[in-house]
């Protein structure tokens, strides 16, 4: 019996709590037409920022591979295939 009441009490909560987030939520954004905009225009610049930040990493990572090359045995031959491979494509 104590635990149907926890549950219930615990239930009622958890829907409160969604009703004051989803009460905020079109508080804030009461057209919807706008919020799509919005993570229209937010998925755009995430995409556009994973595709820069890759890059960047891509290219420091060659830049630092390309100073690897002279280790000796045979890693610094290998290294320079890699980075000719890279470059090639």
């Amino acid at each position: 019996m104590v635990n149907i009441v926890k549950k219930v009490n615990k239930d009622n909560e958890n829907g409160a709590r969604r009703a004051v987030i989803e009460d905020l939520f079109y508080d804030f954004n009461k057209n919807r037409h706008q919020v799509y905009w919005a993570n229209f225009v937010r998925g755009i610049f995430f995409g556009v920022g994973s595709v820069l930040g890759g890059t960047v990493v891509i290219a420091l990572l060659i830049a630092l591979l390309s100073h690897l090359v002279d280790l000796p045995g045979g890693i610094g031959g290998f290294i320079q295939y890699v980075v000719n491979t890279v470059q090639k494509r």
